[in-house]
């Protein structure tokens, strides 16, 4: 009892306070203000009227009472209008008492403006004084406000200087990155174009009769090879090669970026046009990806850490151009297979789940359809055919939301259904080989360990994930949570940690060793997290119905990205990742693609593309994305059970 009034340990203190000297004074000073309130208002009495029992009331108040009943509301005695009677002393007590009263608590200029109203007499040589004192007062006073409001100026001043220096301190820091990077850069192409050289010369050596151009596309000027054939001096060499990188570079519209001293020319075409275009439209994001990698190195070089490679290359740079690389490399997406995956003659044909095995020879489908098909992926690329049918067919009780894998067993696959029922099934035999029933709800996620194939993990409406081992009929673990799970992930790298995306908006990350709570908690989506998927041992991808993708690190449980661009309210639209590449459906009937180090679309699919027809696409949505391994290769399926491959394409 002690303690549960601890957190109440302030209202004491409030309540001691009635019992202080100070405090007794002011309660008796109130006493008498409890005989002139009229005792049906409460109020101060006001046009006092005396009852013939002696009691005291506000006129308007004991008129209306009376209209109602016969009787004192205080002693209750009988009476009537005619036995009450004006109270004059007791009106004038109460006048010269409110009277008393203003005047203690008016301020100064209230009694001087009360005194002036009423006539009070002052001399002249008086109201001079008061002028004098009420001008100095003013002035005063204005030069206070003066005063604090250039205080006020100069305090936002030293600020705005403060963050402008920080501004120009960082934009230095910036200006030194880049040049540094761009020395290093133009090293690296004289480099490359000196072995250019020097390979073409051998060539020339060995088959003097071949005059033809080099195939990489790599220009270089006849003066220069002449000049190293001949060990001419270096700056003249130089000075052949930039005018003939400028003749180059004014045939270019939308060339950007010469160098005033580069030794060599790229021939220009239209794949290296469109790259320089699309650097273009995302020049912005671009910039704050390499400024931040820069950044980060740079802190990295202060700890005293060896931060440059063999080549010269700071890390950052090197990093970054690895982005910009793979970033500019494709930007759409092109068909290349289609298959129908539902029934022709029923309407619930939507694809839940798409999943590659573990060779990426075979891909399995799952949907509200209650069927798993299996196809083989180079039979549907490599055959025109408009109906593919599948290899294996597996019929099943209940709609199933989930497929997963075993990254070790080609042939098994698990499947959770709308039941709460996880099935182990064996595609060769079409046969269950373990089933799990102790989730209570819909079971929305399962996914097999790849580091121990025996594991499972699966997450359910009834706010509970379970580990499984296909060694055993029970759950291994249990772990119980507030609100439903959405999706379950291991962790690719160990068999020990899951990810659990949850409709709470949150990722609860989970060292299966110690259930007791999670290891970290992540925070930043404003609804459900319908999908978590890992790009590597480091990195959580998730997806919301707030329409964002995030990307997590689950090493320093810090965030690192957030993505817009697809639209995603309330259905399960699919989640993918390979490598730097994620990808996620729309409910426009939409596939994106985003990098995962530019928060904007790298490339998208609309629904015209998919072949749609355009009355009913806005009825549909892609529900399961999938990609192929090292490839950039996406299987898409949509609500209208139509299966497209796709390829990345420049």
């Amino acid at each position: 009892m002690e303690d549960s009034s601890m957190g109440g340990a302030l209202v004491p203190t409030v309540k001691g306070c009635e019992h202080l000297p100070g405090s007794a004074t002011e309660t008796a000073s109130e006493e008498p203000e409890k005989d002139i309130m009229c005792p049906i208002c409460m109020q101060i009495i006001k046009d006092a009227f005396l009852t013939a029992c002696g009691h005291s009331f506000c006129y308007i108040c004991i008129l209306t009472h009376l209209r109602i009943k016969s009787d004192c509301p205080c002693c209750a005695h009988s009476l009537t209008t005619d036995l009450i009677f004006p109270n004059f002393l007791l009106d004038k007590l109460l006048k010269n008492a409110l009277a008393s009263r203003m005047a203690k608590t008016a301020s100064p200029f209230e009694q001087l403006r009360r005194g002036l109203h009423q006539g009070c007499e002052m001399s002249i040589k008086e109201l001079d004084s008061l002028l004098s004192l009420l001008e100095e007062k003013k002035r005063k006073m204005e030069q206070q406000e003066s005063e604090m409001s250039m205080e006020i100026m100069l305090g936002f001043l030293h600020c705005l200087k403060k963050q402008k220096f920080q501004e120009l301190n960082e934009i230095k820091a910036d200006l030194q990155y880049i040049k540094e990077d761009i020395t290093a850069v133009e090293r690296r192409r004289l480099e490359l174009c000196s072995w250019e050289q020097e390979s073409s010369i051998k060539l020339k050596m060995l088959a003097p009769g071949d005059q033809q151009q080099h195939s990489n596309g790599i220009v270089c000027s006849t003066h220069h090879v002449q000049a190293q054939m001949s060990s001419n001096d270096l700056q003249n060499k130089g000075s052949d090669v930039k005018a003939q990188a400028i003749s180059k570079a004014l045939q270019l519209n939308n060339d950007y970026g010469s160098s005033s001293d580069m030794q060599c020319v790229t021939t220009p075409g239209v794949a290296s046009l469109a790259r320089k275009r699309r650097v273009h439209s995302q020049f912005n994001h671009l910039q704050e990806c390499y400024l931040q990698k820069r950044r980060n190195w740079y802190r990295q070089e202060e700890r005293g850490a060896n931060t440059m490679n063999i080549e010269g290359y700071n890390p950052g740079l090197e990093d970054f151009q690895s982005v910009l690389t793979s970033f500019t490399q494709y930007s759409r997406m092109r068909v290349i297979a289609e298959l129908r995956h539902g029934d022709l003659l029923h309407s619930a044909n939507i694809v839940s789940s798409i999943e590659f095995d573990r060779d990426d020879e075979l891909f399995a489908t799952a949907g509200v359809s209650r069927c798993i098909k299996v196809f083989e992926f180079s039979s549907v690329v490599n055959e025109p055919a408009d109906i593919h049918c599948p290899i294996v067919e597996i019929s099943t009780r209940s709609k199933l939301s989930c497929l997963s894998w075993n990254k070790y067993t080609k042939t098994h696959i698990a499947s959770s259904d709308y039941e709460g029922i996880v099935t182990v099934w064996d595609v060769t035999t079409r046969q269950s080989v373990m089933e799990y029933e102790e989730h209570e709800k819909r079971t929305w996620s399962v996914d097999f360990s790849s580091i121990d194939p025996s594991m499972l993990v699966s997450g359910s409406d009834d706010c509970k994930v379970k580990i499984w081992c296909t060694k055993q009929e029970e759950s291994v673990l249990n772990i119980n949570m507030k609100a439903n799970i959405c999706s379950v992930k291991y962790n690719p790298g160990s068999s020990f940690y899951v990810a659990v995306g949850s409709a709470d908006h949150h990722i609860h990350y989970y060292d299966l060793r110690n259930i007791s709570q999670p290891l970290h908690v992540f925070s930043g989506h404003r609804k459900a997290v319908s999908y978590v998927q890992f790009l590597s041992n480091y990195e959580l991808a998730s997806a919301s119905t707030d329409s964002t993708l995030q990307l997590w690190d689950v090493k320093e449980n810090l965030p690192l990205c957030t993505y817009r661009g697809h639209m995603n309210e309330k259905n399960f639209v699919g989640l993918a990742v390979n490598n730097e590449y994620i990808a996620c459906g729309s409910e426009t009937n939409e596939v994106f693609v985003y990098h995962k180090a530019i928060s904007k679309p790298m490339a998208w699919h609309g629904s015209s593309d998919l072949g749609e027809n355009d009355d009913d696409a806005g009825s549909f949505f892609i529900s399961a994305v999938c990609w192929k391994r090292d490839s950039p290769m996406l299987l898409t399926a949509n609500s209208r059970g139509t299966i497209k491959v796709l390829l990345l394409a420049a």
